[in-house]
């Protein structure tokens, strides 16, 4: 889908300088720039490209000052940053503004369907379920039985979504996770061996949750597991059963969460962080990088970091010990020969 610079700058509110009538169809960036896409300029460190670039438009500042002739055509906005994320936004919405169902998809004749759905091929919507208005059901997607999809919900290629399982509105789910899966409990103390205790309960998503891909988020014993309303997960994360994470929490990659631990509001987790079973984790609470946390955290608001963690600014003050361990023990043993 072409626009033109007329168009573009009509979108942000912005003043052109150049061909009014240039046609775009891409994004770039400005260092990659080729005819026919459009790139911005935030960062001075970017400058030198402007007078380079290839692209048929950029986006720059109204305060920016010309030190040599460009070829490109220029759209003068306030904030070059905000102005183009609101282009990626848009082209987003173009690129997924997919509607209709396959002839190879299969939709059972006992599923409440809303209006303007999309199902690509080889999806499959099963006994009993129910997916909201908008909702975007893409390729080799799996929705079991009495499945809840609330409105303008979008699933990506190969998800896998097991019965009883109830996501909200406005939520994304990225390709290859699994939701509803068993979650891993065995009865391990009975004199016939290992016996797996039923996984009965559900997942319970809430509105404008993203999860990421190849995730794993099991369904509860009993009850349910829960993501609250504007939960983010990056890839490779992994929630057990009756799990809670709490509103606007935000897990990054190969996070993993044991069974029913709590994970109050607005928590920020960093790269593979592993949390056991059964702990209370407290609202605001941040979390470095391949920490390892073993109790649970009361005080809201805590920075931690290690394995097993604690505060992170009496961490730091211990691995400054931590790596001058050798020397110290060298001066120890120094000071005890010194006294024979």
């Amino acid at each position: 889908m072409d626009f033109s610079a007329k168009q573009i700058a009509g979108i942000l509110n912005g003043q052109i300088e150049g061909d009014a009538e240039a046609k775009i169809s891409k994004l770039s960036k400005i260092e990659e720039g080729v005819p026919g896409s459009i790139s911005f300029l935030a960062n001075p460190l970017y400058n030198q490209y402007l007078y380079t670039t290839n692209a048929t438009l950029v986006i720059v500042s109204k305060d920016l000052v010309l030190t040599g002739p460009v070829k490109t055509t220029l759209i003068r906005v306030d904030n070059p940053g905000n102005a183009f994320a609101k282009l990626l936004e848009m082209y987003n919405q173009v690129k997924l503004n997919k509607s209709g169902v396959s002839k190879h998809a299969y939709i059972s004749d006992k599923a409440k369907v809303g209006e303007n759905i999309y199902a690509g091929e080889f999806a499959v919507v099963s006994d009993g379920a129910q997916i909201g208005n908008n909702v975007k059901i893409y390729p080799q997607v799996f929705v079991g039985e009495n499945v809840v999809i609330g409105d303008n919900t979008t699933v990506f290629a190969g998800v896998k979504i097991y019965s009883d399982t109830v996501i909200g509105k406005d939520c994304i789910i990225h390709s290859g996770t699994v939701i509803g899966s068993d979650g891993f409990r065995f009865a391990t103390e009975n004199a016939e061996g290992q016996r797996k205790i039923p996984q009965i309960g559900n997942v319970v998503i809430e509105d404008d949750v993203e999860i990421g891909a190849n995730c794993a988020i099991d369904r509860a014993t009993l009850g349910s597991t829960i993501l609250r309303k504007g939960v983010k997960f990056d890839n490779l994360v992994h929630i057990a059963h009756n799990v809670e994470v709490g509103e606007s929490s935000y897990l990054a990659a190969c996070n993993v969460v044991a069974g029913s631990t709590k994970i109050g509001k607005n928590c920020m987790f960093s790269g593979q962080v592993g949390i056991v079973g059964h702990l209370q984790i407290a609202d605001n609470t941040i979390i470095t990088a391949q920490s390892g946390i073993s109790k649970s955290i009361t005080k809201p608001g805590g920075v931690y970091m290690g394995s097993p963690a604690f505060d992170a600014n009496k961490y730091r003050k211990a691995f400054v010990h931590f790596r001058n361990f050798e020397s110290i023990v060298d001066r120890i043993s120094k000071l005890e020969q010194d006294k024979k």
